[in-house]
């Protein structure tokens, strides 16, 4: 097995070793960290940002030649760690006599260094893992009125425990959703830093909420969709938004991926917060603006392509969410386009 000591915690330090450990082509865009590797080792790309309020982000997408652990250095009771697996898993312990606790595919994981430095990672050589870890500095001083969240996190992650900590929470597709945003965002320069740092923000906010829902519901923490049937109801979700205008039923989407309508709409609930029927409509509104914005299309050729058969049922629910008429915003937009 290959081991990899990470020693410092400044993110720019990091990627310099990980550079001359792993090899690849290392780039910087603004305070955004990115190594894209194609070697004996590995093949994949890591990235990295520090963030505002002591807070930064590493995301590894990689598949490894050969089994690997990463072991991270961490000064105890000073930082506090969420990790999720969106593709893959992931091992875990504080040490080499620690049982390791695994991270599964759509998992979130908490850590915390209470009486140990060490933090190891594993990695099964010949698979795909990606996984996101967002350090936060809870050793901030909050006395001025900054860091109060830091503050918060240590008071309930660092300061209520005697050893070290590692939680393993329930699985949770919004967060799948949110690193496949992160992953997708094409804008450049300053743009790019600032949607990249306010997704990180909401998977941030997201896996607390995860920690307190599964504190309120300990007696069936993973609801009863398994892990291959949330990536079942994952794998819709992207179906419905490549092609929204489909007119297929619940059941009928149901029986398209082998699930029953209750876990399609128990999957939707936990992933989307709604219904598949109200997930549906949404993709399609916001589809329909794109296409008011970007093409020549009229109100009716876009109806058409979205599958919408009312044209009266479409004009609410697109004013329900932008204020204003299909046609207002058209013309609007055009007047924005040749002020």
């Amino acid at each position: 097995m290959k081991t990899i000591h990470i020693n410092s915690t400044k993110i720019n330090d990091t990627f310099n070793f990980l550079t001359q450990t792993l090899g690849g082509d290392y780039s910087k865009n603004l305070r955004e960290h990115i190594l894209k590797i194609d070697s004996e080792m590995a093949y994949g790309s890591i990235r990295g940002m520090q963030l505002n309020g002591g807070i930064s982000f590493l995301q590894f997408d990689l598949t490894f030649n050969e089994d690997v652990q990463l072991i991270f250095k961490l000064p105890i009771k000073k930082y506090l760690n969420f990790a999720y697996c969106s593709e893959g898993k992931l091992a875990h312990r504080f040490n080499e006599n620690d049982k390791r606790v695994e991270l599964e595919t759509f998992q979130t994981g908490i850590l915390t260094n209470i009486t140990q430095e060490q933090n190891i990672i594993y990695f099964e050589k010949d698979t795909l893992v990606t996984a996101s870890f967002i350090n936060v500095d809870v050793s901030l001083d909050s006395n001025n009125g900054n860091y109060i969240i830091n503050h918060q996190l240590k008071e309930q992650f660092v300061n209520n425990y005697n050893n070290d900590v590692i939680i393993v929470g329930s699985h949770n597709l919004k967060i799948a959703e949110r690193i496949k945003q992160l992953q997708a965002v094409r804008q450049e320069g300053v743009v790019r830093t600032l949607l990249i740092e306010g997704l990180v923000n909401v998977i941030l906010a997201l896996e607390i909420e995860q920690h307190k829902l599964d504190l309120e519901h300990k007696e069936n923490p993973t609801g009863n969709l398994t892990r291959d049937e949330m990536s079942k109801v994952k794998d819709l979700s992207e179906f419905i938004n490549n092609f929204p205008e489909t007119n297929l039923t619940v059941i009928e989407l149901a029986q398209k991926i082998g699930l029953s309508p209750s876990k399609i709409q128990e999957g939707f609930k936990l992933m989307h917060n709604t219904t598949v029927n109200d997930y549906i409509r949404d993709v399609r509104v916001t589809k329909s603006e794109e296409l008011i914005k970007t093409t020549d299309m009229n109100i009716s050729e876009i109806l058409y392509t979205l599958g919408f058969s009312s044209r009266s049922y479409f004009s609410k629910i697109f004013k329900a969410k932008y204020n204003c008429s299909p046609n207002q915003y058209k013309i609007q937009n055009r007047l924005a386009v040749s002020a």
